[in-house]
């Protein structure tokens, strides 16, 4: 596809099976983590996408990430992806910015992620942290939740395994 513009635009139930394609190498090299489809299904509302457009208006998406709010001051920016042909192009940053701004837009002052993308991550404002940046209130908030996510943001021992290595890192907006 010679693309002709970058858009983003948010996903459809149509998009699922495209996301899942964009995470599954990176899943398998471990540096996502590996959904069911019910799971991008049920957080669908979260993902935005970077569309490329050929001159005859046809789609390929080529990144996607999501924007998990967590608690009234902060959210989570999870499963940025971009495809291995666009890596290097501006699309990951399009994506997170795109991110920050619905961060914002929504009333949230402070992002996080974890993530083995470190000078990426960097280069956008984000520093890396120890521990989970909430209260002990909210933390105890937090442990009621069933979102996987979640657990892993609060470095819960059972989600272990999908975190060894990563990094913890934030952003104030």
């Amino acid at each position: 596809m010679a693309p002709s513009q970058l858009a983003i635009r948010s996903a459809t139930t149509a998009d699922v099976k495209s996301i899942r394609s964009l995470v599954e190498p990176l899943a398998e090299e471990r540096i996502l983590v590996a959904k069911d489809a019910v799971a991008y299904f049920e957080s669908l509302q979260e993902f935005r996408l970077v569309v490329a457009r050929d001159e005859d208006g046809n789609e390929e998406i080529v990144g996607c990430g999501a924007l998990h709010v967590l608690w009234e001051d902060l959210a989570e920016v999870r499963t940025v992806a971009t495809s291995a042909s666009w890596r290097g192009r501006g699309v990951g940053r399009m994506l997170l910015e795109a991110l920050l701004d619905n961060a914002r837009e929504v009333g949230v002052s402070r992002v996080f992620c974890l993530t083995f993308e470190v000078s990426f991550f960097t280069g956008l404002g984000f520093v890396e942290i120890d521990g989970t940046p909430v209260t002990p209130e909210v933390y105890a908030e937090l442990l009621r939740s069933h979102d996987e996510g979640i657990a892993e943001f609060l470095d819960l021992a059972r989600v272990k395994p999908n975190t060894l290595g990563n990094s913890r890192m934030l952003k104030h907006l």
